[in-house]
């Protein structure tokens, strides 16, 4: 007789309902009204209100610096996962759950400190600032503050595949004379390039949203340091709602494209997993 597969919630049909349901109002209902809000304005006014010269500056800023965080995390958080799984050393636990410190920490905090911490009299930016690196109230600060916060996207999607990853094949290939840069170019490398690729765009997506962390470093200065969340919330503190809605449209339709890659990148690296 076959065995019978113990169910803990009730039937599929409540529980795919319950599903739809939820995602429908947390999820359909807003991004359904705002385009349909959008869809009141004529697409040559929605074109040319989403694409002035103040919004092209913030869509640059945003989307250049959000790219350069990510790459930065992808490297350094891929270091960061590699020494947590691999080796051990006093207070590792610490340095585990101090990756995940983005996550609990208001932004607005983050923020705070991280301005306090760059600024020309900060204790970081007392010794760069006569160095010629401002990191408070310039784009470089807004850099800072998106990869405060996406560090831990790359380094969490690692750690598991890490863990996973069997060490008998590097070890075989030490004893077939490989040196460990070929070993890595070789069999490390192919194995977590789709995840580290899937890492980064989870951090790339999550820097284009970012507004707390970075409105207190960045300094705000229209055409230079201005993000585009920040130039939504002046669109509407000004009431001019159809131009905030224009420029809500584009970074929804670019986090929906986020949202395709990854779930492609998690299907390619799907594949390596077995």
């Amino acid at each position: 007789m076959a065995e019978r597969k113990l169910k803990v919630l009730p039937g599929f049909g409540l529980t795919m309902g319950y599903t739809l349901c939820y995602l429908g109002a947390i999820v359909l209902l807003p991004v359904l009204g705002l385009l349909l809000r959008v869809l009141e304005v004529s697409w040559v006014d929605c074109w040319r209100l989403a694409t002035t010269d103040r919004a092209l500056a913030a869509y640059k800023l945003t989307f250049g610096a959000s790219f350069v965080a990510a790459a930065a995390n992808a490297v350094f958080g891929t270091i960061l996962a590699w020494v947590l799984v691999r080796y051990h050393f006093p207070m590792k636990r610490f340095v585990d759950a101090l990756v995940d410190f983005p996550f609990a920490l208001p932004t607005a905090v983050a923020g705070l400190t991280l301005s306090n911490l760059y600024a020309a009299n900060g204790w970081l930016g007392k010794f760069l600032v006569p160095l010629g690196i401002k990191g408070a109230y310039t784009p470089l600060g807004v850099v800072i503050a998106l990869t405060f916060v996406g560090l831990p996207f790359v380094v969490r999607t690692l750690q598991p595949v890490l863990e996973n990853l069997e060490r008998e094949v590097e070890e075989a290939a030490a004893t077939l004379g490989a040196s460990r840069l070929r070993t890595f170019c070789s069999i490390l490398a192919p194995t977590l390039l789709p995840t580290i690729i899937t890492g980064f765009a989870l951090a790339f997506a999550r820097a284009i949203g970012e507004y707390g962390s970075v409105i207190f470093i960045a300094g705000n200065k229209p055409y230079e340091s201005e993000i585009a969340p920040l130039l939504i919330v002046i669109r509407l503190e000004e009431y001019d709602y159809t131009g905030a809605m224009a420029l809500a449209v584009v970074l929804l339709l670019i986090s929906f494209a986020l949202l395709i890659t990854i779930n492609l990148l998690e299907r390619w690296a799907s594949r390596y997993e077995h």
